[in-house]
């Protein structure tokens, strides 16, 4: 048995689909964040697995992955420097009683 595009697709499916339900169900801050970083990866590992069963293969695959990692890199910065400074202001990262806080 070898292992073929669409393992690839089911495995980049099952991690996309944890982090939607992780994003749509949490109320943690740092949990929506992972959730995010969760979806990329998924994303990543179906840019790479196209690539390779390409016919004619080329790097381009992974150079967007690689784009796609200094990417997130900086969006998990940007991200946990919000955090927490929500953190410090409002001493919850829980975004129902940020909601709540609203006014």
């Amino acid at each position: 048995m070898t292992i073929g595009i669409t393992h690839f697709l089911i495995i980049s499916a099952a991690l996309f689909c944890i982090g939607l339900y992780g994003i749509l169900i949490k109320r943690n801050l740092f949990s929506i964040l992972m959730c995010i970083e969760l979806m990329l990866n998924a994303v990543n590992i179906n840019l790479v697995a196209f690539n390779h069963f390409l016919p004619t293969p080329n790097l381009s695959g992974q150079l967007m992955v690689l784009f796609s990692i200094t990417v997130a890199a900086a969006e998990v910065a940007v991200g946990l420097a919000l955090i927490f400074r929500v953190y410090r202001d409002f001493q919850t990262v829980n975004i129902d009683k940020l909601n709540s806080m609203k006014g």
